[in-house]
């Protein structure tokens, strides 16, 4: 099969033909019908220091897709031949405390999917039958792909009880767009959409949230707290992991408040603890997909047409483009959305 693997400790990677994986016990063969870019697949092509650390190479990464089953191991119990699937690509290890208790996504031996094992930017790719996740057939491949990420701001939103209040949203990365998007199709009240490129400016804007800020240009407590009568808003979420947007988020969310941290900043952050406990915000970290809560809430969501996906899926490219995809997601200088390849 055509597969692209990080092939050495160098920034980019290497289109090659590797072996199709097998099917052996729980795990099943999935033909990729989309696959799409995540950030953190941004990182392992540049080889940044993130990527320096935690990345084995060779290895064929990539993490987001939507596939087809083509083959089942011989103890897959659910999944059957011909299944439309996504993945949740957080590999759990069944046997730690977290695990017995509900908690998988925080597995103490969690391995990721085109992280830690081979991944899916390739024909073919083999999951775990507990990471399939049954998708509607008649659903466009693209919007499948992405599913993972929409997972991530489902999850945050989901935990931050929005409905009826005032949300701020700091981030335009896809993860905090597609947060605007579930926020609003849980009831926020209104949206204080923060971001700072040019672009993702643009996509948010598509995405109508009620007031739409600039971080480069904007006083974005400021303003925050002029349009809410100087309560501040009921709940932050951090999408980004910048610091700057860390501090906003402390200073513009009401006492009492919600700040809910998903981004995950590059370097550690030196915080005021005493301004979070004189008003008395309740702090909540993310990571990943509830498994598998999320996943009921993501279908239930498409299922119901209360989202739309698509305005955020800008590109497509076929897989042997790869370059030419990672060129519009330059840190300096992005150009794109969500990104989709096809093998």
């Amino acid at each position: 099969m055509k597969a692209f693997q990080k092939h050495d400790r160098v920034r980019g990677g290497k289109l090659i033909d590797a072996p199709i994986p097998k099917a052996d016990g729980d795990y099943v063969l999935c033909k990729v019908l989309a696959t799409s870019i995540c950030g953190t697949d941004v990182h392992i092509y540049n080889w940044d220091a993130w990527a320096q650390k935690r990345i084995k190479p060779p290895m064929i990464f990539g993490h987001e897709f939507s596939g087809e089953v083509i083959e089942v191991g011989p103890n897959v119990k659910n999944i059957k031949v011909g299944d439309r699937v996504s993945a949740e690509t957080h590999i759990p290890c069944h046997n730690c405390k977290q695990c017995k208790n509900g908690k998988m996504h925080i597995c103490k031996n969690l391995k990721i999917l085109g992280v830690d094992t081979n991944g899916c930017f390739a024909e073919y790719v083999a999951v775990p039958e507990i990471c399939c996740i049954k998708t509607d057939a008649k659903l466009p491949p693209e919007i499948l792909s992405v599913l993972e990420p929409f997972g991530n701001a489902v999850h945050t939103v989901s935990r931050s009880n929005v409905k009826d209040k005032d949300v701020a949203i700091m981030g335009d990365g896809p993860i905090g767009l597609f947060a605007v998007i579930v926020a609003k199709a849980f009831g926020a009240r209104r949206i204080f959409a923060v971001g700072a490129q040019d672009y993702r400016l643009k996509l948010m804007k598509k995405l109508n949230p009620d007031y739409i800020f600039d971080a480069r240009k904007e006083d974005v407590t400021k303003e925050i707290m002029a349009l809410t009568n100087g309560d501040g808003v009921d709940v932050t979420l951090e999408m980004s992991g910048s610091s700057a947007a860390i501090y906003t988020g402390i200073k513009s969310t009401t006492p009492g408040g919600t700040l809910t941290l998903f981004g995950i900043p590059s370097k550690p952050v030196e915080i005021d603890l005493a301004e979070l406990i004189f008003k008395e915000i309740q702090i909540t970290s993310i990571v990943g997909r509830h498994m598998f809560d999320t996943w009921i809430q993501v279908n239930e969501l498409l299922n119901s047409g209360k989202v739309d996906l698509s305005p955020l899926i800008t590109h497509t490219f076929p897989l042997a483009k790869m370059d030419d995809a990672m060129e519009l997601l330059r840190p300096d200088n992005i150009q794109a959305g969500k990104i989709v390849l096809k093998p």
